[in-house]
């Protein structure tokens, strides 16, 4: 039986074919599409649990397509990007991406990023359960529920969060009014280890800023600590 269902979308016949191949040796269950319009036939289909989306399709390009997955469906998004693509990285990532690739890339090491992406869709880390009286948690302006891994807005609706941005939110309320290194953020989320200049941490801190902030310019919730990281602060009262 399949461990997880990936979604391959590359307009390279030849990346298709290996991903499918090597992805499929490891029992994954692999669909691949060329451009977006076979995405959504695709999709139409069966929602896949991860989607290895590359940014550089002909006509509609993968960030936009990202965009349209994390507006439409719940599924891990991983954009594969040129290997001078920073750009494209920090796009994909505002857009709502859960990680990225850069080509060349070792099927090895996609490997691992798919598990890691999987671990926080399914929500299958190895967390500690919280006690029934801490479900739900007040951050910001919204409530995070730990157990169904939803945060709500001060007016009750769903406010849309990515599996990454839930592992963040998470981290934070573990530690409130402690300095968490962007080191130590990317450990806990189980992201990736930290590299020099890895701006993945600030720019989902900085969209969790504009869901949960009264003022995103002013953030009193998630406090950066000039050179030493994030800081958690709870609402008194």
């Amino acid at each position: 039986m399949a461990s997880a269902r990936v979604l391959v979308v590359d307009d390279d016949a030849d990346v298709r074919r290996m991903l499918a191949e090597y992805l499929g040796a490891h029992d994954y269950e692999v669909d691949a599409a060329a451009s977006g319009e076979e995405m959504r036939e695709r999709l139409a289909r069966c929602v896949p649990d991860v989607v290895l989306l590359d940014v550089s399709l002909p006509g509609e390009d993968g960030l936009s397509l990202a965009r349209y997955l994390r507006e439409h469906h719940p599924v891990g998004i991983i954009m594969v990007t040129a290997a001078d693509g920073v750009v494209d990285r920090v796009v994909g990532l505002e857009v709502g991406a859960d990680d990225y690739i850069a080509k060349p890339f070792d099927p090895r090491e996609l490997r691992a990023r798919l598990k890691s992406v999987l671990r926080r869709v399914k929500g299958g880390g190895a967390t500690v359960a919280a006690p029934a009286a801490r479900a739900r948690v007040r951050i910001g302006r919204c409530s995070l529920d730990l157990d169904s891994r939803q945060l709500f807005g001060p007016d009750g609706a769903d406010v849309a969060i990515t599996a990454m941005e839930f592992d963040l939110l998470k981290a934070f309320v573990d530690s409130p009014n402690r300095v968490l290194s962007r080191d130590r953020l990317l450990t806990l989320t189980r992201n990736r280890e930290w590299e020099p200049f890895d701006r993945s941490i600030d720019i989902r801190i900085a969209r969790l800023r504009r869901k949960i902030e009264e003022n995103p310019d002013n953030p009193l919730a998630i406090r950066t600590v000039r050179g030493a990281g994030y800081m958690f602060v709870p609402p008194v009262g």
